[in-house]
C-alpha cells in the first residue's frame, strides 16, 4: 500500500473520530435534590439519574444531594449567586413563590419552548391540589414531583387492646382515644407529632386549617394569620395534648424520635408525612393503618413535598436539556415508580392508571389514603421570606410545648409581630406601589 493511501486513510479516520465525538457530546447539567432520608432516597434518586443518562445521548445529568429542603434552597441560591445556576433543582414546593418574587427561576414556558405541549395543558394532568404552589402571578414556574400531606398513623393492635373501634375523626375523638391509649409516666404516649423546624410549621398549618381557618393569604404573600382565632386554637390544642391531657411528651420532639417511638410500641398514634409511608411499612412490626388528620371544624390539610424548578442564567442548550430531564422524571412511569418507592403520592394523576400502580395499591391500600385526602388539600404556606415567617410561629409552638405557663394569646401575638417584621420589605414595596 502506498504511503499516500495510508495517510489519506488515517486522515479520514481522524476526521470521522472528530465528527463522532462531536455527535455524541452531551449537554451537561446539574440536578440538586434533597431527601428526607439521605441513604435510601438519595441512592434511589442517583439510580434514576443514571438510568436517564443511559437512556439517551443528548443530556448528561449530574445529581447532587443537598440535604434538607431548607439546605437545598440555600445551596441552590448560593450557586446561582456564584455564577453557576443549577439547571434543575428539586425545591420545596412552598419556596417557588419566593424564588419567583426574587426573579431567580425560569417560567416553564421558557424550558418548554420546543415542546409540542403548552405548560397549562401539561399541568392539567396533575392533581388540582398541587397546582397552586407551582404557579405565581399566573405563570407555571415549577413541576410537582414528590408530594405529601400530613396523615395519622395508628397502631391497630393498641386500638383493639383499648377497645377503640376506628380511627378518630374529630379533635374530641382524638383526645379521647389518646387518653385511652396512653400509659402512665410516659411508658406509652397516646399521640406524638414532630415539633422540629419545618415539620412544626406544616403541622400548625394543618391544625389551623382543620380548625376552620386560613393560615396565610394565598393571593398576597405579605399576609399571615398567626393571631387569628383559628391559629390560636391550633396552638392551644397542640399545647394541651402535652400539658393538660398529658398524652404526648413536652418539649421539642423531632421526626426521628416520633417514628422510633411508634416502631417500638411507645406511641400508639403519630402524625407524619405521607412521604414516610414506605419507611413505616418497612419498619412497623405490627398491624397499623393510616387515616385523615382529625378535624375540629372541617377536613383540611396543606400540601407538602417538592417541585422541579430551573434557575435563571443557564444557556438555551441547558434549558432544553433541563426540560428533557424534567419531562422524563415526571413521566407517569417514573413519577409512579418514585411514589411506590418512597410513599409520596404521585402528583401526576395518570400514574394511577398504570397497571403497576393499580397492583401496588391493591397490595398496599394505605397508599391510597393520601390521594383520598387530596380533596381536602390546600396550598402550603408561601410568603415573602417563607422560612423566616414559618420559623416565627415554630419558635412559639416550641415555647408553648416547653412552658405550660406561656399564654397562647401572647405566643400568637409574638409570632404575628415577628412575621410581619420579616415581611415588611415586601409589604412596604407593595403598599408603595398601590399609592403611586
Amino acid at each position: 500500500m502506498h504511503m499516500r493511501t495510508l495517510i489519506a486513510g488515517a486522515s479520514a479516520l481522524a476526521f470521522s473520530a472528530v465528527i463522532a465525538s462531536t455527535t455524541i457530546a452531551a449537554e451537561r447539567i446539574e440536578f440538586m435534590f434533597p431527601a428526607p432520608v439521605q441513604g435510601k432516597l438519595s441512592r434511589e434518586m442517583q439510580s434514576l439519574v443514571k438510568e436517564f443518562n443511559g437512556s439517551q445521548a443528548d443530556v448528561e445529568v449530574v445529581g447532587v444531594f443537598t440535604g434538607s429542603y431548607d439546605d437545598t434552597k440555600i445551596k441552590s441560591q448560593a450557586a446561582a449567586q456564584a455564577g453557576k445556576p443549577p439547571a434543575v433543582v428539586l425545591m420545596s414546593a412552598n419556596f417557588v413563590a419566593e424564588l419567583a418574587m426574587n426573579d431567580l427561576i425560569v417560567p416553564m414556558d421558557e424550558l418548554m419552548a420546543g415542546s409540542s405541549t403548552a405548560p397549562e395543558a401539561f399541568i392539567e394532568e396533575f392533581w388540582p391540589a398541587v397546582r397552586a404552589n407551582a404557579h405565581f402571578n399566573g405563570k407555571l414556574l415549577a413541576v410537582p414531583f414528590q408530594n405529601s400531606t400530613p396523615i395519622l398513623y395508628y397502631n391497630k393492635e393498641h386500638f383493639a387492646e383499648a377497645g377503640i373501634a376506628k380511627a378518630p375523626e374529630t379533635w374530641s375523638e382524638w383526645v379521647a382515644a389518646a387518653k385511652k391509649l396512653a400509659k402512665a409516666d410516659g411508658e406509652r404516649w397516646g399521640i406524638m407529632m414532630p415539633s422540629n423546624y419545618d415539620y412544626n410549621g406544616w403541622l400548625v398549618q394543618a391544625l389551623t386549617m382543620s380548625n376552620g381557618g386560613q393560615f396565610y393569604n394565598t393571593a398576597y404573600p405579605g399576609e399571615i394569620y398567626y393571631d387569628h382565632a383559628s391559629t390560636r386554637g391550633a396552638l392551644g390544642f397542640w399545647r394541651d395534648l402535652a400539658h393538660e391531657h398529658r398524652v404526648m411528651p413536652t418539649g421539642v420532639t423531632d421526626s426521628k424520635q416520633v417514628s422510633t417511638s411508634f416502631f417500638s410500641g411507645k406511641s400508639s398514634m403519630i402524625v407524619l408525612s405521607t412521604g414516610a409511608l414506605s419507611f413505616v411499612r418497612e419498619n412497623a412490626k405490627f398491624d397499623y393503618d393510616v387515616a385523615f388528620i382529625p378535624r375540629n371544624v372541617r377536613n383540611a390539610v396543606p400540601i407538602g413535598g417538592a417541585s422541579l424548578v430551573s434557575f435563571k442564567g443557564t444557556t438555551p442548550e441547558q434549558k432544553k436539556a433541563a426540560w428533557t430531564f424534567i419531562s422524563w422524571l415526571t413521566s407517569p412511569e417514573k413519577i409512579g415508580h418514585w411514589s411506590r418507592f418512597t410513599g409520596y403520592f404521585s402528583p401526576r394523576q395518570t400514574a394511577y392508571d398504570l397497571p403497576e400502580m393499580k397492583a401496588f395499591i391493591a397490595r398496599n391500600p394505605d397508599a391510597l389514603r393520601a390521594v383520598e385526602q387530596l380533596k381536602y388539600a390546600q396550598p402550603w404556606i408561601a410568603t415573602y421570606n417563607t422560612v423566616g415567617v414559618r420559623k416565627a410561629v415554630e419558635d412559639q409552638m416550641q415555647a408553648l410545648l416547653g412552658d405550660p405557663s406561656l399564654s397562647v394569646d401572647e405566643a400568637a401575638a409574638k409570632a404575628q409581630r415577628d412575621a410581619d417584621e420579616l415581611m415588611k420589605p415586601y409589604i412596604d414595596k407593595t403598599a408603595g406601589a398601590l399609592v403611586n
